[in-house]
């Protein structure tokens, strides 16, 4: 149902910097650059991850309760990329481990403050 998330940055070079190595760890790469901003996925008919410079030229700000989630097929996965997340910077939201009923995930902000999780089935 998801065709793509963005997040907003006051940074798009750091903010890039940090995509581009988080979300390596979950097989995705650069689907398109423009000025404004950078989206990653693994394939055009996949949803996708963004950043943005907001269009209206304020100031990006993060939304409460507003939350991107990364899905991969395994825990061993999920405790990667949030050690990944961690390493490059992002700050602690919960870390990884079992939240019940099958679910497990890893919880951090990025570098302009956006929540994301990395979560697993199973």
């Amino acid at each position: 149902m998801i065709g793509y998330v963005t997040l907003g940055t006051n940074d798009l070079p750091r903010a890039a910097a940090f995509y581009d190595a988080l979300l390596a760890e979950v097989g995705a790469r650069r689907l398109f650059d423009m000025e404004r901003g950078i989206a990653w996925g693994v394939a055009m008919d996949k949803p996708s991850l963004g950043v943005m410079k907001p269009y209206d030229g304020q100031p990006a700000t993060v939304g409460n309760g507003v939350m991107a989630a990364l899905v991969v097929d395994s825990r061993e996965k999920v405790d990667r990329v949030y050690a990944r997340a961690m390493s490059l910077g992002a700050r602690d939201e919960g870390p990884a481990g079992p939240r019940g009923n099958g679910f497990y995930a890893g919880y951090f902000r990025d570098l302009d403050g956006n929540k994301l999780n990395v979560f697993c089935m199973g």
